[in-house]
């Protein structure tokens, strides 16, 4: 069960806030018993990029045997 302060993967793109699937985010509130999540995204010097609703179906845990991978973002507007 994911919960509060957990760090979950993002399982798809999503254009409108330049996430790709595999960024990773934290989950910072829990709506309805897991129905939805709020899910911060920051860059590696601590900007929030996006903070966003998602489901179940847009997240998952993180795996103990995967590494970790870095990307550039433009934090202008798009």
């Amino acid at each position: 069960m994911i919960k509060e302060l957990d760090t979950v993967v993002l399982v798809h793109d999503i254009e409108e806030y330049r996430l790709k699937e595999g960024d990773i985010g934290t989950v910072v509130h829990c709506y309805g018993d897991g129905k939805a999540y709020e899910v911060e995204f920051v860059s590696a010097d601590g900007r929030t990029i996006a903070v966003i609703t998602l489901t179940h179906a847009g997240i998952r845990t993180m795996n103990s045997r995967e590494i970790l991978h870095v990307r550039n973002i433009s934090l202008q507007s798009a």
